[in-house]
């Protein structure tokens, strides 16, 4: 048993003084499966994919979204995706950094979106969330909301809804909260 580890290590000295560094960071199962998802990602031309730490940084990116019909129509909303490293058994950590009127969106940027939570299956990948995320804009859903009061305005006067989501994108209030612009 001794031997083995003795020869291991013989094989990492060898392979650091080969080329003056260490030996290349084997890649995670999650790496390599988010690696394959972003190969194949196949985003509507309303959406744009970025990694603001680097393209070697792949377990965190953002996800621009520019709905091109709704009530969203020409808003700009930027989303965080923070992947584990057992990904995909376990869904992307998903959070909106624009300040948004939104009743599946709440103030602090989480997001209602049932494949993030208990409908999460490793089948499913980077490509469905952001049609996950792109939905939310072209349908909003009040029957399943974070934000309450959006929602409760969505369902009971959708004009208002319309007014109050154009006011908050073109840089407002809604009543007490104000909302930076994102048109």
């Amino acid at each position: 048993m001794i031997r083995l580890f003795k020869v291991k290590e013989k094989q990492r000295e060898l392979a650091e003084s080969a080329n003056g560094k260490p030996p290349v960071k084997k890649q995670s199962a999650g790496e390599l499966r988010l690696q394959k998802d972003i190969s194949e990602l196949n985003l509507p031309k309303t959406c744009t994919i970025s990694f603001p730490n680097g393209k070697d940084e792949l377990m965190t990116f953002e996800v621009t979204i520019r709905p091109d019909e709704g009530y969203y129509l020409n808003g700009t909303f930027v989303f965080s995706f923070q992947i584990s490293p057992i990904y995909p058994h376990e869904a992307p950590k998903v959070k909106c950094k624009t300040k948004v009127y939104h009743p599946n969106i709440d103030l602090d940027g989480n997001v209602c979106l049932n494949i993030l939570r208990e409908d999460w299956k490793p089948v499913l990948n980077i490509n469905t969330i952001i049609y996950g995320l792109y939905h939310l804009f072209t349908e909003p859903n009040h029957e399943d909301p974070l934000n309450h009061d959006a929602a409760a305005v969505l369902r009971d006067n959708p004009k208002m809804f319309e007014s109050n989501a154009r006011r908050a994108m073109a840089g407002g209030y809604v009543g007490q909260t104000f909302f930076p612009r994102c048109i």
